[in-house]
């Protein structure tokens, strides 16, 4: 991809209205995945093995936090890739793993933007301030945060 092709792709800052809000994202969690993160990135008992996982608080082998977040970020990626993106994020807030995630659990994404903001160092900009709830296929709530994410302007683009 050039990078022409990759700015035809923005979404323009213009585009975003507060209270706006959209779901999207099917995400399969499988067992050796969440093993797999396990090993490289957050070797605890329970997310590493099925049978030890079974007596700890979770009653099971559950995904990391950190590998619902990795997830929950390539169910984004795909969305921008088919929708469009912005320029990137300075960072999200109020991080919270709220349950579980299992394996055969589908995971899918809710984004409602709660504000638009201004960057006056950076005219040609603004930030998009949305709440991100993750849900299983049961509609329940396994993860939120606050994300910021900065689009061109429309006169910019």
């Amino acid at each position: 991809m050039t990078t022409a092709d990759t700015r035809q792709n923005f979404i323009p800052f213009e585009s975003f209205k507060v209270g706006q809000a959209r779901s999207f994202g099917a995400y399969e969690v499988t067992e050796k995945e969440v093993i797999e993160f396990a090993r490289k990135y957050d070797p605890q008992f329970f997310h590493l093995d099925p049978e030890a996982a079974k007596d700890s608080l979770f009653g099971g082998l559950c995904a990391s936090g950190w590998h619902t977040c990795a997830m929950t970020m390539s169910m984004m990626v795909e969305d921008m890739d088919k929708h469009g993106r912005g320029l990137g994020s300075p960072g999200l807030e109020q991080l919270r793993w709220r349950r579980p995630v299992y394996p055969g659990d589908v995971l899918s994404v809710h984004l409602e933007v709660l504000d638009l903001q201004d960057m006056p160092k950076r005219p040609d900009t603004g930030v998009v301030v949305s709440k991100i709830s993750v849900s299983n296929q049961d509609d329940i709530v396994v993860m939120e945060f606050t994300s910021k994410a900065i689009f061109l302007r429309q006169d910019a683009a």
